[in-house]
């Protein structure tokens, strides 16, 4: 059988056994343990984080809110800012609503179609207009254009709130270092823990709603700006500026026309973050397709939350497709284009011959009730399903093992582990992975738990989120595996994961709390569903992106299947796989803080509870050591991009 050899030694380092950096790391972080643990166990022989440790912040916390309450109707901050900014966000939203329906189902369906053929061509054309007709069948025009009324306004103030973010970060050094830290925690803090300030603000209703997307679709456009400006092509740079051109026009001209595919990127990302908050939003008034999905979730009603869970992924698939395309042959390759003045002729005469045959409103006969089916169906697979099965057992007895034999003891054992043990293995796996400034962050990450008072609550999250990304991660890597090897499966597998990755977060729950009931194992099901998609999308791209060189040289060499995969693959392919289980914890921590609307506790509990309650203090703090939790989690399964480069 055919090896692939050992590397050599780089230049520089010892060879045997000390010479290999994780091993020094290793020993040192043994030698250190020898020192500090017989302290900390005489110290702190308890495994909780010590109360004379901790900082109580609720009462600070609770007086902000109170001050907020009183002064909310009266101060000049509130009634000439905050007010107008609430009023301008309401004229915008109904103005943009009012013309949607003003053109009409059959404008609405024109206009879609038309820009899209004017973008990408006639194939996506017919899928956009397709995709708008679902949407009135299904009986959900009026909340799908609802939800796109407070889409357009929401992506218009995050495209422009991060594209500004992003030139001040791209144009600055210090700006970029000042503004990350920001742009991090804006994307990690969960969003029912700052729905709570933003309603505090602006009380419930639509303001609240597009505000708090705002917070949360902006800093991809902000990052992706940022990039793009920064990876100018620096000799387009210097030639401009040789002409003569000043700092404003070197911008324009060149700068921003070179970053033309990361600032579409971001418009792509940040219209997909904004629809992942439609339902998230409808909690505090925001209306539409998410309004329903969230009455849906309230009585369990799978066939609901289907018909209206569909049009947001309809919403979301179209949307990413035409972005994309606008995006696509930035180098300049001829494609067939429609002139957009066709395209405004061809939307107008449609939206006069809807009016002057009142067509305006989609037809109820024309309306197709899937509702009543899916609920039978989902009767049915709980009738059969839940329990009762021969052999197998049922669902729910799938969820009582999972937590008793998995769940309990993840949690029992973290709980257990004296808290200085738990920052030395957080630094241990931190600084094995990357540098001790990844180490020290991690470790500050998670001492700020403990610090807010949360420790045992943010360790049973903790063990969920590892729960959900083990099995996320055995599973992802198998599809993905399967999917680099053969075109077939992959093309079978896109549609079904567009359509996981585009369902919002609690259409995942409905069905999951049907088979599983409540708890912690459907919090961990949910979020699983939905983290599996990125995992398998980027360990198949991974895989093969791998070189076509090195894995003809193994297979000359007579390497099996299996040893290429082992030793050629999976080691070229490392920074990938690192990305998969980076990406996997962010999105199983996302949905298992959701998770606490169907029993997932923890943390996630303490956010909800927040929000329903008014508790600022509760929501902040669990919000806060989520932001801790997962920008530990961060540090220690990606490195960074000098440690990755010098590690492939």
């Amino acid at each position: 059988m055919a090896t692939v050899t050992a590397v050599a030694p780089r230049a520089g380092e010892r060879p045997g056994l000390l010479g290999r950096a994780a091993v020094r790391k290793l020993l040192l972080l043994a030698v250190a343990a020898a020192v500090l643990v017989p302290f900390a166990a005489a110290r702190w022989a308890s495994g909780s984080w010590p109360e004379a440790l901790t900082v109580d912040v609720s009462g600070p916390l609770a007086g902000a809110s109170d001050w907020i309450i009183d002064n909310r109707d009266s101060h000049p901050l509130f009634l000439y800012f905050f007010g107008h900014v609430s009023n301008v966000v309401v004229i915008a939203v109904r103005a943009v609503y009012l013309a949607l329906l003003a053109v009409g189902w059959a404008g609405v369906t024109a206009v879609a179609g038309l820009v899209a053929w004017r973008v990408a061509g006639l194939r996506l054309a017919l899928g956009t207009a397709v995709a708008f007709l679902a949407c009135g069948l299904l009986g959900m025009w009026v909340p799908t254009m609802q939800t796109l009324a407070l889409m357009v306004v929401a992506v218009a103030a995050s495209v422009v709130l991060g594209a500004l973010l992003g030139l001040a970060a791209g144009l600055s050094d210090r700006m970029d270092r000042v503004l990350r830290p920001v742009l991090d925690t804006m994307q990690v803090f969960p969003a029912f823990a700052y729905l709570l300030p933003v309603v505090l603000v602006f009380g419930i209703g639509v303001p609240a709603a597009v505000l708090a997307t705002v917070i949360y679709a902006a800093p991809p456009m902000a990052r992706l700006t940022s990039l793009g400006l920064r990876g100018a092509d620096k000799e387009v740079l210097e030639a401009v500026e040789s002409l003569g051109a000043g700092a404003r026009q070197r911008l324009l001209t060149a700068r921003i026309p070179l970053a033309r595919k990361e600032l579409l990127l971001g418009l792509n990302q940040t219209i997909m973050m904004a629809l992942s908050m439609a339902v998230i939003a409808s909690v505090i008034g925001a209306g539409g397709l998410g309004d329903r999905v969230y009455q849906a979730l309230a009585s369990v009603d799978v066939g609901a939350a289907l018909a209206a869970g569909i049009p947001i992924v309809l919403l979301a698939v179209v949307l990413d497709r035409v972005t994309a395309a606008a995006g696509a042959n930035t180098d300049g390759t001829p494609r067939p284009r429609t002139h957009w003045l066709y395209v405004v002729v061809g939307a107008a005469a449609v939206a006069v011959a809807g009016r002057l045959a009142d067509r305006m409103e989609w037809p109820d006969g024309w309306v197709v009730a899937i509702a009543e089916p899916v609920n039978r169906a989902v009767d049915w697979m709980t009738d059969h399903l839940y329990s009762g099965v021969p052999v197998i057992g049922g669902t729910a007895d799938w969820a009582a093992r999972f937590t008793t034999w998995v769940l309990d003891p993840v949690r029992d054992g973290l709980q257990w582990l004296p808290w200085w043990s738990v920052l030395l293995v957080v630094a241990a796996l931190a600084w094995l992975i990357d540098t001790w400034r990844t180490a020290l962050t991690a470790v500050l990450a998670m001492a700020g738990i403990g610090v807010l008072g949360v420790w045992n609550p943010s360790l049973d999250t903790l063990s969920q989120v590892l729960a959900a990304v083990a099995v996320t991660l055995v599973i992802g890597f198998a599809i993905g595996l399967a999917a680099s090897r053969s075109d077939r499966v992959e093309r079978l597998l896109r549609p079904v994961l567009d359509v996981f990755q585009t369902m919002p977060q609690f259409v995942y729950l409905i069905p999951v709390v049907a088979l599983f009931g409540v708890g912690r194992a459907p919090a961990v099901a949910a979020a699983i569903v939905y983290a599996l998609p990125a995992v398998v999308r980027i360990t198949t791209q991974g895989l093969r992106q791998v070189d076509p060189a090195a894995m003809e040289s193994a297979r000359s060499l007579g390497a099996t299947s299996g040893q290429q995969l082992r030793q050629v693959q999976l080691p070229l392919a490392r920074r990938a796989l690192l990305l998969a289980v980076n990406q996997g914890v962010v999105l199983v921590l996302a949905v298992v803080i959701i998770g606490g609307l169907v029993g997932g506790g923890a943390l996630g509990y303490d956010v909800v509870f927040g929000l329903a309650q008014g508790d600022l203090a509760t929501g902040l703090v669990a919000g806060a050591a989520i932001v801790c939790l997962g920008l530990m989690l961060d540090r220690v399964t990606q490195p960074t991009e000098r440690r990755a480069k010098k590690g492939a």
